[in-house]
């Protein structure tokens, strides 16, 4: 175990997941406590690099979501600062972040992942990019934010009509991909071992930002009542992708699996490289099942980053 520390954990921000981050921050904040670590809790401003000098930190432990401390934004000034900090670098920030990226650097190398293709907002209301059923989806935001289904049944019109809500109001552009029917499944991955795998059954609708973070709207299932094979698929594939992208410490793969099609239905959404650390988040469920505690959850994540040579934080 590292000794003791003074650690930032740097939270709060203003992407659309501040709400989520400040909460993960905050429990993050108060298990370091709790270890004997000295924590300096910084709500994430423009002012943010003068903040970090002032602090001097042995580590800053990143608790944002979002842009733009998921995004490489972040991660690159604390390279430029020469401060150690938590979770994946900067290129593996970039391309995670980005879901088209994703796909470039792990589909060449086997990983299932939907085909599908990038729209300009304005080009929907003219006609649909796939056939549907089909998912629009923002190219670069997590936690399921702005994502939309259009069937023939949705009531976005067909051609979607330029005055449905929906993400082509926020997005200039926005990946569209063919809609997998079938299961949501989650597994974590810290360090190099995968953690089990989570059915995500919500009561309603699909596993939006508001089911993720809503107590009682999802049912949490693990381990996922699933065949051994798509088990330990969904755990080789997500210790494959972290890999792949120079993950480090905790993150999580977001899977849709059609159990009609056996293995063949299984594809990777996304890797999220910094996962919600709150009550209702996946990584910490999945650690507790597997014996460990909140609080050593958050010892690890900080032991590899100080165990990291301190060169490329990739």
């Amino acid at each position: 175990m590292t000794s003791f520390l003074h650690i930032v954990v740097l939270m709060g921000g203003w992407s659309a997941e501040r709400a989520v981050s400040l909460l993960s921050g905050a429990g993050v904040a108060d298990a370091l406590e709790t270890l004997g670590h000295r924590v300096t809790r910084i709500d994430m401003g423009r002012d943010v690099a003068l903040r970090l000098a002032e602090a001097k930190p042995d580590l800053v432990f990143n608790a944002l979501h979002g842009t733009p401390g998921e995004d490489g934004s972040v991660q690159g000034m604390l390279d430029v600062m020469g401060l150690r900090y938590t979770h994946s670098g900067l290129a593996t920030s970039v391309i995670a972040i980005d879901k088209q990226l994703t796909k470039q650097a792990l589909v060449p190398h086997g990983v299932p992942m939907p085909g599908g293709r990038i729209v300009r907002s304005e080009e929907l209301f003219a006609r649909d990019p796939l056939p549907r059923p089909y998912v629009l989806k923002p190219v670069n935001e997590g936690s399921s934010v702005g994502v939309a289904i259009v069937t023939d049944a949705s009531n976005y019109g067909n051609p979607i009509g330029p005055d449905a809500k929906g993400p082509w109001s926020e997005f200039g552009e926005l990946l569209a991909e063919p809609f997998i029917r079938g299961r949501e499944l989650t597994t974590a991955v810290l360090g190099q071992t995968a953690l089990g795998v989570t059915e995500l059954k919500p009561k309603a609708g699909f596993y939006d930002y508001e089911a993720k973070y809503t107590d009682g709207l999802t049912e949490h299932v693990y381990p996922a009542d699933i065949p051994d094979d798509i088990a330990q698929a969904c755990e080789a594939i997500a210790v494959e992708a972290h890999r792949l992208l120079g993950c480090r410490g905790a993150s999580r793969s977001d899977f849709r699996w059609d159990d009609e099609r056996g293995i063949d239905g299984l594809f990777l959404l996304e890797v999220n490289t910094q996962p919600g650390m709150t009550p209702l988040s996946l990584v910490p469920e999945q650690a507790r099942h597997r014996g460990m505690s909140y609080a050593e959850l958050v010892q690890a994540i900080v032991d590899e980053a100080m165990a990291d040579d301190g060169e490329a934080q990739a």
